[in-house]
């Protein structure tokens, strides 16, 4: 029972970001090794959080989601967002994208294709090219 409630359980309340405040990079650097981010959305101190993976694209960071699920319908045109990545907190603005999507949702597949084959093997390409929601994080203006 103390196993099944430490494990990852995807939402979880905002205040468990961990990690000090960061002013946002100018470039990412290799963002290769990292696996998990966690993102929140809304503001202030309680919102909803999930731990998601990411990959990077022409140097910008990207998450991808189901639509309609409630993470994504949380930032639904945009919005704010705070995302903790290897113990560092940034407030980012998460956007929708539609031109290069599929692009960016191949990158990410590409990424995660050596460690995960079994999960990446589950996307089909009917739900890469219609049921995903692509956001760009990027600094807050």
């Amino acid at each position: 029972v103390v196993l099944a409630l430490m494990a990852p359980l995807g939402p979880v309340p905002g205040f468990l970001i961990a990690g000090s405040d960061a002013d946002v990079p100018s470039s990412w650097g290799d963002t290769l090794p990292v696996h998990e981010i966690q993102l929140q959305i809304g503001e202030g101190p309680i919102g909803r959080t999930v731990i998601i993976w990411m990959a990077q694209f022409n140097g910008d960071l990207y998450v991808i989601g189901e639509a309609g699920r409630g993470w994504t319908s949380g930032i639904g045109s945009g919005g704010p967002v705070r995302m903790q990545m290897e113990g560092k907190r940034y407030e980012l603005t998460a956007t929708p994208v539609t031109a290069g999507r599929q692009e960016v949702i191949t990158a990410w597949l590409k990424k995660y294709e050596p460690d995960y084959p079994e999960i990446v093997a589950g996307f089909s390409s009917e739900d890469r090219a219609g049921n995903a929601v692509v956001f760009r994080l990027s600094a807050r203006s």
